[in-house]
């Protein structure tokens, strides 16, 4: 396909491998290089004939890339390379630290506003997706309240949280719904929960050589944004239960809305996602704002977006007249 959208990668872990096989089916898109800390001879990619190239590098290329996606951890890697990439390109990031949101779409704003980019941020399936699905909810039902379960499933942002504690060699943590709540609310009798309530956090975690159990345990279930609110539940292992066992990364989840309608009438929606590979999916909803975010740009739509702030109709490849064909 001729004048394919250029993108680029940041960071090539689990997103960044998610987001090259996402592009791979993507006719409209062509990966014209993946950018690293590491040495980039050190990086093997699916596809052999992408370049690698090392991060400190990456402002060379502005002339050759349209959209960047940025594949960085939230906790250390987002709040600095988000605002510093989106001053040299058009980028989409999966930042998902919801309480720190509003205080890193300012910053990232300020960056791409002043250098004329684009950058959508906190984009992948919570927050993005169930994000607009809560905001139809909360639009269509004005009377009710809103509930998000996540899991069970393996959540790379907690994890990555949990690998950058010191004296952790290796760590996975997986969200739990509290059965009881789900049932609570699916009922639509409205229940009041607390974060507590909802969900539970199992961490299993291999501790390096001479680190102190008890140490790391307090500084785990402390953690404020991440584990303090919770019940949470640290198993140490080893590293070779750690990758038998917790190699696979299942996700998913699902927001309801209960509310009424006209005098009494009881409405209940639901959403949910069920995910074999949650990085593998994570990153196809990247993928897909890459395209929008490349559209909002030629538009000359620049500074920071959420989802809330994307026409639907600018993630797919299709033409509008087709989408009003064949979706409408």
């Amino acid at each position: 396909m001729a004048n394919r959208i250029r993108v680029g990668i940041a960071g090539y872990g689990n997103l960044g491998r998610g987001a090259e096989a996402a592009i791979a089916q993507s006719d409209d898109m062509q990966l014209v290089g993946v950018f690293t800390r590491r040495d980039p001879s050190s990086v093997k990619l699916l596809d052999g004939n992408i370049p690698v190239h090392h991060l400190d590098n990456i402002a060379e290329f502005r002339d050759s890339i349209d959209v960047l996606i940025l594949c960085g951890g939230s906790k250390n890697d987002l709040p600095e390379q988000g605002p510093a990439l989106a001053a040299l390109f058009t980028t989409i990031d999966s930042f998902d630290t919801h309480a720190k949101i509003p205080d890193y779409f300012a910053a990232v704003d300020k960056a791409a506003v002043s250098h004329g980019n684009t950058a959508i941020i906190a984009v992948g399936w919570d927050p993005g997706l169930f994000s607009i699905n809560r905001l139809f909810g909360e639009a269509v039902l004005p009377e009710g309240a809103t509930y998000t379960f996540w899991g069970k499933g393996l959540s790379q942002g907690h994890s990555d949280a949990l690998r950058r504690v010191s004296g952790v060699k290796g760590a996975v943590q997986y969200t739990v719904p509290v059965p009881e709540a789900v049932d609570q609310v699916r009922s639509g009798s409205q229940p009041t929960l607390t974060t507590r309530q909802k969900h539970t956090r199992e961490c299993f975690v291999v501790l390096e050589e001479g680190a102190s159990a008890d140490v790391v345990k307090e500084a785990i279930v402390t953690m404020p944004d991440y584990f303090s609110d919770y019940d949470t539940t640290v198993t140490f292992i080893t590293d070779e239960v750690l990758k038998r066992d917790h190699a696979a990364m299942p996700h998913g989840g699902f927001v309801i809305r209960s509310g009424k309608t006209g005098s009494d009438n009881q409405q209940v929606v639901e959403y949910s996602l069920t995910l074999e590979s949650n990085p593998g999916f994570t990153s196809s909803v990247l993928v897909a704002y890459a395209r929008a975010a490349y559209r909002l740009k030629q538009m000359g739509q620049t500074g920071a977006k959420t989802v809330f702030d994307v026409p639907p109709g600018l993630l797919s490849p299709k033409s509008a007249a087709d989408l009003r064909k064949e979706l409408l």
